[in-house]
């Protein structure tokens, strides 16, 4: 359930910068075993961020990244959580399928939301929706404990095995219905949403600590959707909407 997000604004600059239009390469791809072929790639993805976030800087209020986002984008290996078939493409900035109709989200929105949860080495994140676990990967570089719920056992199995192989120790996986979080781990100094919601689980609410923030798409699954930033005060909640963003709905088990 991680990644499944495409940015949408009438601007045609914005469409392509978020991933609608991408452009094919006549070039062959690189060879990611190649150190200084990889670095190249990496750091051309980087750039590219960076140029997205200042390009969105009227929706995000963010026109740079922190070094520490940037490094964990780095520093991740984006091709260790696409399909063998997707290898080639992984450091370009757009989401890439990964079965069980779920994608890995575009590098872009993962770093541009990471950046929003404002981090700190303390923090405990929650996180709904692993899908590859790419995100939840990128997180555990910048606090101390990550828990993420995917509702769709076949990807949170994946997901848990991979992480532990590329030994990301500090990330715990729980297969079950993301609507409800995680209330035996709770409090949570952040919360990350990877799916669109009607409205922000009010469950999840109870389970952010007092200055904690919250990040969600809001908005019907079809139609105007925003990422929204949420921080739980001493008086209650503030809300700011920022970027327009298309994301598929947060899958719910029956009541």
């Amino acid at each position: 359930m991680h990644s499944r997000v495409t940015t949408i604004a009438t601007s045609r600059t914005l469409i392509a910068l978020l991933g609608f239009v991408c452009s094919v390469c006549d070039a062959a791809a690189p060879d990611l075993s190649v150190p200084r072929a990889k670095e190249a790639v990496v750091e051309s993805l980087i750039d590219e961020i960076r140029r997205d976030t200042f390009a969105t800087r009227q929706y995000t209020g963010r026109s740079t990244l922190s070094e520490r986002v940037v490094e964990a984008m780095r520093t991740v290996p984006r091709e260790a959580f696409v399909p063998p078939n997707s290898v080639d493409y992984a450091y370009e900035n757009r989401p890439l399928t990964i079965g069980y109709g779920q994608t890995i989200s575009q590098p872009f929105i993962v770093a541009l939301m990471t950046e929003l949860l404002e981090t700190r080495a303390s923090h405990r994140i929650l996180e709904i929706g692993t899908g590859s676990g790419y995100q939840a990967a990128v997180l555990s570089t910048l606090v101390e404990h990550v828990y993420t719920i995917e509702i769709i056992p076949e990807l949170a199995a994946i997901a848990e095995a991979r992480l532990q192989d590329l030994e990301f120790n500090n990330i715990s996986v729980k297969t079950g219905d993301g609507w409800h979080g995680w209330p035996q781990v709770a409090p949570f100094d952040g919360i990350i949403v990877t799916a669109v919601a009607p409205e922000v689980p009010p469950k999840l609410l109870t389970q952010l600590k007092p200055g904690g923030l919250m990040v969600i798409p809001i908005g019907p699954q079809r139609g105007a959707q925003n990422l929204v930033v949420i921080e739980k005060t001493e008086d209650g909640f503030t809300q700011h909407e920022g970027l327009p963003v298309q994301f598929v709905p947060l899958t719910r088990l029956p009541e």
